[in-house]
């Protein structure tokens, strides 16, 4: 288990991360969310609708790997995530990018 898992389960107890499609689309129009969060079996409508969304506002979107949101977060059948701006978006957002990182330099 990684680092980022670890953050957002705490995350979400304290109340930082709104969970749901609907839910994290309305903190990202409301210019709550920080970033947003998608599991990679949402349907291709959640998908769309968030990644277009995130888009328009300049916002980070990662995708996570298949049941990971719902296990992190302790509740079943996640498809989405909005993590409200404070210091467990930055420390979120500063994982997921060095995750990233080590992503593309393992493939080249």
């Amino acid at each position: 288990m990684t680092p980022i898992y670890g953050l957002l389960g705490l995350a979400c107890r304290a109340g930082q991360v709104t969970l749901g499609a609907q839910m994290a689309l309305e903190e990202l129009k409301g210019g709550k969310a920080a970033l947003v969060l998608i599991d990679e079996s949402a349907s291709m409508g959640t998908r769309k609708k968030l990644q277009d969304a995130c888009a328009y506002r300049n916002m980070p979107l990662f995708i996570m790997p298949k049941d990971e949101l719902s296990r992190a977060c302790g509740r079943d059948s996640r498809m989405a995530a909005a993590v409200k701006k404070g210091p467990f978006a930055e420390r979120m957002l500063q994982l997921l990018r060095e995750e990233e990182q080590k992503a593309i330099a393992q493939s080249s």
